[in-house]
């Protein structure tokens, strides 16, 4: 069975991805000193998501040199566990996102405690929920990880929450607080 679905399709709806862990791209940093840096930045992000695709996952988290959680190939990544919403720090080797920012803002004013802290491969397992935030991908869920199922399987209830917040004011249905949009 193929595991690969559209990002697009699912950052909105109840669909949620299937994804896998990939161990050493983010080490490939440490070689690429020398490289100039949109070739540091490049490569390690397509072999996330090469790696991902070969395997037959619609995408892939990576995890830094010291083995801990980083990122997507081109995504923020938040765990949801017993209502509290955590994202590895920029230090785990990971691109500070506008969206993830965002989301970090909407979760707290949403009465969500959101903490940064480095965590391993096995603590996605454990989580009641998992997203993708960035550019492309919005606030995107994750229904397994390495063949595991998240949670429910599915978009989870904070997921929900923060996505209809988002959307509600990128779509002008609810009022910008923080002066995000600029309208032309």
């Amino acid at each position: 069975m193929r595991r690969i679905s559209s990002l697009a399709a699912s950052r909105t709806g109840a669909k949620a991805l299937f994804i896998i862990s990939v161990a050493s791209s983010r080490a490939l940093l440490e070689n690429l000193e020398a490289l100039s840096e949109r070739y540091m930045r490049g490569v390690p992000r397509e072999v996330i998501a090469l790696e991902a695709h070969r395997h037959g996952y619609a995408e892939g988290i990576a995890l830094d040199v010291a083995g801990h959680v980083s990122e997507g190939s081109g995504e923020n990544l938040f765990v949801v566990r017993d209502g509290v919403l955590v994202t590895p720090p920029v230090a785990a080797q990971l691109f500070p996102g506008i969206t993830r920012d965002a989301v970090r803002t909407l979760a707290s004013s949403l009465g969500y405690e959101v903490r940064e802290e480095t965590f391993p491969r096995e603590a996605l397992y454990a989580a009641d929920e998992l997203f993708f935030t960035g550019t492309a991908v919005e606030i995107t869920p994750i229904r397994s990880v390495d063949g595991i199922v998240i949670g429910a399987g599915g978009r989870g209830p904070i997921t929900t929450a923060l996505q209809d917040a988002f959307f509600g004011i990128v779509r002008g249905a609810a009022p910008d607080r923080w002066s995000w949009l600029e309208y032309v």
